[in-house]
């Protein structure tokens, strides 16, 4: 079976490296996390951006759903999508 490279880690692997992904996002203080829409949001961009390889972003090489759910960060992709 060929993965799928335009899905989230947690569409991939959600009992692997997933798990170990929102282990860090959980690690994040609430001031310091997106709110539960802008996490869905900026993850809506980022599945449909052709720099999105198997949940890792192709510009910066990041685990997009762990960006995303950083206030502070921003997308990496020349065109600031988010």
């Amino acid at each position: 079976m060929i993965p799928c490279k335009k899905c989230m880690l947690s569409e991939l692997d959600p009992d692997g490296l997933y798990k170990e992904v929102s282990e860090l996002i959980a690690l994040i203080r609430p001031e310091e996390r997106t709110s539960e829409d802008e996490y869905r949001r900026r993850l809506d961009i980022c599945g449909g951006c052709d720099s999105l390889s198997m949940g890792t972003c192709g510009v910066c090489g990041c685990f997009a759903e762990l960006r995303a759910a950083k206030k502070a960060m921003y997308c990496p992709h020349e065109m600031h999508k988010w």
